[in-house]
């Protein structure tokens, strides 16, 4: 990680037009994100950033939470602009301010309000180069809100603003373009997942667990996530208690194993109705609800993980249990499922219903915890999901579209192309290196 330079001023700041020098030649970008609370996206952005040249630079439209605290520490300089609300349209000129003072070659947006109030704030302010990444476009919702036709509306104005969109799965990428996004203007760039963070530490597994009170032989499954009603966190309760034995006072299974106890790791709205729903299943003692802790704890403490949402946009969660080993009961992972059959053998796809996922569990506990599994080829050094190599996705964009906004202002020279950047949207089991058709060429599309 980054340390901040000497005599940089503090980074997280409220708006102000002074910012860090940056080498010549280094192309400077801004990412404007909604907030920096504990989320997915959030997360991803802080991981990519520690993985990109100097030059980045992060502006959040909520309260700095804990991952702009992180960002901190790893010497990014993170701006605040503060909003009252997605309506306060008194931050929109600020946040011009903040980004023609900075002279960024690239505005890059994370998730809706910031995508919509960045595209603007970005052309007003004269950058050309404006990425948004789709983290979240579900079918009925985006961040929980309901696709109604003013979310839609909104979104495809900000849209015409920008110059890509990146999508982090094929299953986005169709959704935009079912919304009238063109395809020309779409990128499948995916998380990334750091498979060597996670790598399991019987230490800290022995631990976490003797913390909760879980002893060595007693299988641990994991749910990791906000405690949301899409979730389905509830349907996993109730697999749960259709594990337990009529008379279970030793933990144990009619086959004499110990019955496997729960972990829902997260915080959100429906973290007392769980608590409640547990209780009245017979099962509170074998739910733990922790809160938010590092995936790589709950991770190596845990033997499977369940991802009970039926509607995913990638699946981090069940990528990352991937990544440390564990086998994986899902009911939606595009990150998977968009893979070649058996690109991931430890993942295992169920239905969305606890008597499947009661069954399914069983068949992976019923003797005890299961082993460990090796990291699929997606996950190791140069695969797909490996962050390195999709930070120099996104560092090639970068590069392209900044040179391609200087090439635009340059008398009798043509926009160059970008080499080597993820451009088209394959299919199912599809390679997501080769430029998909196309009415014309793009910037961001190889030569």
């Amino acid at each position: 990680m980054r340390g901040a330079p000497a005599g940089r001023r503090a980074p997280v700041s409220r708006a102000d037009p002074a910012g860090p020098a940056i080498a010549p030649g280094t192309v400077r970008v801004l990412h404007v994100i909604t907030g920096l609370d504990v989320g997915g996206a959030e997360r991803q952005l802080r991981e990519l950033l520690g993985l990109l040249p100097p030059g980045q630079e992060v502006v959040t439209l909520t309260e700095p939470g804990p991952v702009a605290r992180e960002m901190a520490a790893d010497g990014v300089p993170v701006h605040h602009v503060p909003m009252a609300g997605n309506r306060d349209l008194r931050a929109l000129p600020r946040l011009v301010r903040l980004i023609r003072a900075g002279g960024y070659d690239v505005v890059h947006t994370h998730l809706y309000r910031a995508c919509l109030y960045g595209r603007i704030a970005a052309r007003a302010a004269g950058v050309r180069a404006v990425v948004a990444t789709e983290h979240s476009l579900g079918e009925h919702d985006l961040e929980r809100r309901p696709l109604g036709p003013g979310v839609r509306g909104l979104y495809l104005a900000g849209e015409r603003l920008g110059t890509v969109t990146l999508a982090v799965s094929d299953v986005v990428a169709d959704r935009l373009v079912r919304w009238g996004v063109p395809p020309r203007r779409i990128a499948v760039v995916p998380n990334g997942v750091d498979a060597a963070r996670l790598r399991p530490d019987p230490a800290v597994r022995r631990r976490v667990r003797a913390g909760w009170g879980v002893p060595e032989g007693t299988p641990l499954v994991a749910g990791l996530g906000r405690l949301v009603p899409g979730k389905r966190f509830g349907t996993l309760v109730r697999a749960l208690a259709l594990t337990a034995a009529p008379a279970d006072a030793d933990r144990a299974a009619p086959g004499g194993a110990p019955v496997p106890l729960l972990v829902l790791a997260g915080e959100g709205p429906e973290r007392d109705r769980l608590r409640r729903l547990a209780a009245d299943l017979g099962v509170a003692d074998r739910v733990l609800l922790p809160g938010s802790l590092p995936a790589a704890e709950l991770l190596a403490a845990a033997d499977v993980l369940v991802s009970p949402s039926p509607a995913e946009t990638f699946g981090l969660a069940v990528l990352e249990a991937v990544a440390a080993g564990l086998p994986v009961l899902y009911a939606d992972c595009p990150a998977i499922t968009e893979l070649p059959p058996g690109a991931v053998p430890g993942a295992r796809r169920v239905a969305s219903r606890a008597p499947e996922l009661a069954r399914a569990l069983w068949e992976i506990t019923a003797d005890g915890p299961p082993a460990r599994l090796p990291v699929p080829e997606v996950l190791r050094p140069g695969g797909r999901y490996d962050p390195v190599v999709v930070a120099r996705r996104h560092l090639d964009l970068y590069r392209a579209l900044a040179m391609g906004a200087r090439v635009r202002h340059a008398p009798g020279r043509a926009p160059e192309r970008m080499p080597g950047c993820v451009s088209g949207r394959g299919g199912a089991g599809e390679s997501n290196d080769r430029p998909a058709e196309r009415d014309r060429p793009t910037p961001w599309e190889r030569r």
